[in-house]
């Protein structure tokens, strides 16, 4: 893989990343790239060792977890909100990567994080794919 390659690739993850509630596909990410769909799912894997559509699932799932602990919204309203179209494989994919399903998640406190800065929340509640290791960061003081 190619330095150019790497840069057309970060830069439709970056697309996932900005505009993860819009509707994303793989052509689309592909035009982003510069590459055929079949060639971009591949690159993309090989890259960054999942493929697009774990990834944008994987933002949608960080985000939804950001927009249940505040409380203010249904997890249908969420489902919509992240760019799923489909309440039951938000669901699915929800509980698969945070443990417990959207509705629990949503309706436990989630006090003990509200002093932690945003940033390093951020790693503490982060989604663990399947497969991946789960980063275990050091308790704060």
């Amino acid at each position: 893989m190619t330095l150019e390659d790497l840069v057309r690739l970060r830069r439709a993850r970056d697309l996932m990343d900005r505009d993860y509630a819009k509707p994303l596909d793989v052509p689309a990410l592909a035009r982003v790239a510069l590459m055929s769909p079949g060639h971009f799912s591949r690159s993309f894997r090989a890259a960054f060792g999942e493929t697009p559509y774990s990834y944008l699932m994987t933002r949608r799932i960080e985000r939804a977890k950001a927009l249940l602990r505040r409380g203010d919204l249904t997890v249908t309203e969420v489902c919509f909100a992240v760019g799923c179209t489909s309440l039951g494989s938000f669901s699915t994919r929800f509980t698969e990567l945070v443990g417990e399903s959207p509705s629990s998640y949503r309706a436990r406190s989630h006090d003990e994080g509200a002093a932690i800065p945003a940033c390093m929340a951020k790693i503490y509640t982060r989604p663990v794919r399947n497969g991946e290791a789960k980063y275990d960061p050091p308790p704060l003081a």
